[in-house]
């Protein structure tokens, strides 16, 4: 788990920096993920496997989530629909980062509840567009 602080201009009103889940088995990309969000303003949250990204979903009740779909343990895909099927984590909106891009990956993303889906490779500053228009608009 990662945290740092936050820029005074990022912060929210009351204060509090939106919080982000950030899943991927690989390193390197939540890594990545988490340098470039955690400059424009966020805590983020680093789980390596569905079942982490789960768990931390459930205790922390994050803004957001960017999830990758091949993981071990529960597959991005599987992750949003319990995370749909949970009360306490079904308003929270997913991103689906990932390098299966087919339309049938897409459709199947969406079908599972994902409300953005990214394929990689991905460009960081698309990912922080997106981040920050998901959550501008709630």
């Amino acid at each position: 788990m990662t945290e740092t602080r936050q820029p005074i201009s990022s912060q929210k009103a009351d204060g509090a920096r939106p919080v982000v889940l950030a899943a991927d088995d690989d390193k390197d990309i939540l890594e990545l993920i988490t340098f470039r969000l955690e400059r424009s303003g966020y805590t983020v949250l680093q789980a390596h496997d569905g079942e982490e990204a789960l768990r931390l979903a459930q205790a922390a009740n994050p803004s957001l989530a960017v999830l990758d779909v091949m993981m071990p343990k529960i597959d991005g895909f599987e992750l949003t629909r319990r995370l749909r099927a949970d009360a306490a984590t079904s308003r929270m909106p997913i991103i689906l980062l990932t390098a299966r891009g087919q339309d049938a990956d897409v459709q199947q993303g969406f079908d599972a509840g994902a409300d953005d889906y990214l394929r990689k490779p991905f460009s960081p500053q698309e990912l922080r567009a997106r981040v920050q228009a998901i959550l501008g608009r709630r």
